[in-house]
């Protein structure tokens, strides 16, 4: 393909990409998400900007296409938002009203297939159509949605902060290091977010006793695979290194910090950042 098809090729993707995009099915290293996807996770074009809502912190940066490879590939370049000053690289497919992506949501591999496996750190994305923004006539400011700090509930707890993952173990299955490394939390009130790169794995509002030995915690899932479930842990806090042990939801709470093949517990250790 000459350049200049190259460039009118670019051209006409992106003018195809512009308006609301609503993410209509999610899967992270392998994990299928769209149960737990909020009604409101979009991302909206305008120019070669995007914006990425509804699931967690905004995002906000620029995108690159070339659709000359096959698959065809785009960079999304964070400027704004937690993943400022990182480049995702990924894949695209365009067909009508479905928009479908596979990020790398981690590190310089770029996916050369439209799937998810675990460990991969790639997220599969599709989203379909929705209204297409109105054109500005002057520069207004914009609505932005609130940060999290700006939404969380009731005052600071001992785990408030950011925290990134040290180890897990999920029904006694060890998470593999080169996919720990990317995991973080973030707590403010009585709300945490775990996040995989820029993406949500889960969210929850919490209760906690330190009074007790072990000390417990319930969460109550607002978003994830176990959305609307609750469920039942201990934890200790160390100074700066958290160690936190859940049951399954419907399962008792557990006694020792430890996850077994079978028992459905995941123990994850954290650090704060």
């Amino acid at each position: 393909m000459s350049r200049d098809k190259q460039v009118e090729s670019k051209k006409k993707d992106l003018d195809l990409l512009q308006g609301t995009w609503n993410v209509t099915a999610l899967e992270i290293d392998g994990q299928e998400m769209s149960s737990a996807l909020p009604g409101d996770a979009r991302i909206v074009i305008q120019g070669d900007r995007f914006t990425s809502t509804g699931m967690g912190p905004v995002y906000e940066g620029t995108l690159n296409l070339d659709p000359s490879t096959n698959p065809r590939q785009l960079n999304m370049h964070f400027d704004a938002g937690p993943e400022k000053g990182n480049t995702n690289l990924g894949i695209y497919k365009l067909n009508g009203n479905t928009w479908r992506l596979c990020l790398a949501t981690r590190g310089t591999v770029r996916p050369s297939s439209f799937g998810s496996k675990p460990g991969s750190g790639f997220a599969l994305e599709t989203l379909t159509r929705g209204s297409r923004p109105t054109k500005k006539t002057k520069k207004t400011k914009t609505t932005r949605a609130p940060k999290e700090e700006e939404t969380a509930a009731g005052p600071p707890t001992e785990f408030e902060g950011e925290w990134k993952m040290v180890s897990a173990v999920m029904n006694g299955q060890p998470m593999e290091e080169s996919a720990v490394q990317w995991v973080r939390r973030v707590t403010r009130g009585n709300q945490t977010t775990v996040y995989a790169g820029p993406q949500v794995m889960m969210s929850m509002r919490f209760t906690h006793n330190a009074s007790t030995s072990p000390s417990t915690i319930e969460y109550v899932n607002t978003a994830g695979a176990n959305k609307g479930k609750t469920q039942h842990g201990i934890y200790e806090l160390d100074g700066g290194l958290l160690r936190i042990c859940v049951s399954a939801p419907g399962s008792p709470p557990p006694t020792t910090f430890e996850s077994l093949p079978g028992d459905g517990r995941t123990y994850t250790v954290w650090q704060r950042t």
